[in-house]
């Protein structure tokens, strides 16, 4: 799964300190995101299973992707990663928390 993959790319961008691949790869997880939603049926449900990935920022990912198709199993995956207490991930898990709660990031 190309999102998957992405996720994981960036992931190893994180760690060596990549920002530049790391933009371009958000950039097209934006693009793949922005595509599923598209499709008949919203098709980023197909990414739910990835909330029990292996991965903290493939999980992460998919957890934001995921916030308006199944809010309940996105949010519980980012209260894990934030009570996880794993940088960086647990961190972002807990800015996208609080951008929702205030509502200055509303899912669609």
């Amino acid at each position: 799964m190309r999102f998957e993959a992405i996720a994981l790319e960036q992931d190893d961008a994180i760690s060596n300190d990549e920002n530049g691949k790391y933009n371009r790869l958000f950039r097209e997880m934006d693009a793949l995101k922005q595509e599923l939603k598209r499709r008949d049926g919203d098709q980023r449900r197909a990414l739910l299973p990835l909330l029990k990935h292996k991965n903290m920022q493939v999980r992460l990912k998919a957890a934001i992707a995921t916030l308006a198709v199944d809010a309940a199993a996105a949010r519980q995956s980012l209260q894990q990663i934030s009570d996880s207490n794993i940088y960086p991930e647990a961190a972002d898990a807990r800015g996208m928390m609080t951008a929702i709660d205030d509502g200055t990031y509303v899912p669609s």
